[in-house]
């Protein structure tokens, strides 16, 4: 089986990301435009009918500090999402809204839960647990850069402030791990030197070759074939007219 390519920039890696937080924004201009309100149709735990946000409640938001807070931090991770890890990214987008909004109608107060801070906390947990698990240089730091600009989100997954919804958050966070757990195995792994091959023989090594058992290093000059000289034939013939001495 073929190993999935990463680490490689195309189109999409920007254009999804753009993509999706663009039909975000239409939502929303479309709400104030006309005067609507789609709050009703948020995750209302325990109700049948609020199990229509699970999918519907990411592209719906309050107000325009909601849908600016959670623009940037949606466009950073996706993109590193596509990036890094392209070959599940969609899995990782459409299971996360799915499993995280179920958790949030599991778990959740009996409000409208709206919003797509929770596929954020999705993507915050996933990169950030995955990166440690990988064990791969890029993917570490990749975590590392998550902590350092997301690592405060965490508070955020308790009731600490109200009208903010923490189940969403911790539903989120719950999935991300998971989700880091489950896609474990589909990992990019860090290139293997000859050396640290399980197959590896000091003794095949063509570079080991130049040297001793004691590290010393053996010039070895192959001797060079000697040339066969070429036979040269003289021949001598008398002249007559010549007086001999």
């Amino acid at each position: 089986m073929k190993e999935p390519e990463h680490f490689k920039f195309s189109t999409g890696v920007i254009a999804y990301p753009v993509f999706f937080i663009l039909v975000i924004w239409l939502v929303f201009w479309f709400e104030v435009r006309f005067g609507y309100n789609f709050s009703k149709y948020g995750i209302y735990p325990q109700t049948l009918k609020g199990l229509r946000g699970v999918l519907l409640s990411p592209f719906i938001h309050g107000d325009i500090e909601h849908i600016y807070h959670n623009t940037i931090p949606l466009f950073v991770l996706s993109t590193a999402l596509f990036y890094f890890y392209r070959h599940i990214a969609w899995k990782v987008l459409f299971f996360g809204i799915i499993l995280s909004g179920f958790l949030t109608w599991s778990i959740g107060r009996p409000s409208y839960h709206i919003g797509v801070s929770g596929l954020i906390y999705v993507l915050v947990s996933f990169t950030f647990f995955k990166g440690v698990f990988a064990k791969h240089y890029r993917l570490i730091a990749l975590s590392l850069l998550v902590v350092f600009l997301y690592g405060s989100m965490i508070w955020y997954t308790l009731p600490v402030e109200k009208g903010i919804s923490w189940e969403g958050h911790l539903a989120g966070l719950i999935t991300g791990l998971l989700f880091s757990l489950f896609f474990r195995k589909e990992i990019a792994r860090p290139k293997k030197y000859v050396w640290e091959r399980e197959n590896y023989n000091e003794d095949d090594d063509p570079f080991l070759k130049h040297f001793d058992k004691n590290g010393n290093f053996i010039e070895s000059v192959e001797p060079e074939m000697e040339q066969e000289q070429p036979k040269i034939t003289y021949t001598y013939r008398e002249n007559k007219n010549v007086d001999k001495q």
